[in-house]
């Protein structure tokens, strides 16, 4: 476990402890560490109670229209409507699709 060492504690009008500061860089540090694990519960929500792929939960979660992610990924907006509404596409087309949107690719292995 790793502990925090450049902290501030603000305490309450009775003397407890209520607030913790730590430095920025520490706190992205802790994020970035995240990024690229976490699976928002929305995400999984619209695959579970939509039966959607994880590829549109995460282009709707992320307000991205199919054009836009076909545009990054140089593919007409059909092409892209096609591997995205596949249930398990290629490596390869999950890592182009998850680069596309600016996740990391396991996040589309669910």
């Amino acid at each position: 476990m790793n502990a925090f060492t450049n902290v501030q504690i603000i305490n309450g009008p009775n003397g407890e402890p209520v607030y913790v500061v730590i430095p920025y860089s520490t706190y992205m540090q802790t994020q970035s560490r995240h990024r690229d694990t976490d699976v928002p519960h929305q995400v999984v929500g619209m695959i579970a109670e939509n039966a959607w792929t994880p590829a549109r939960a995460w282009r709707e979660y992320l307000g991205l229209t199919q054009l836009e992610v076909a545009t990054r990924m140089g593919i007409s907006q059909p092409a892209y409507a096609q591997q995205e509404v596949g249930l398990r596409p290629r490596r390869t087309t999950r890592e182009r699709i998850a680069h596309a949107m600016g996740i990391a690719p396991r996040l589309l292995d669910l």
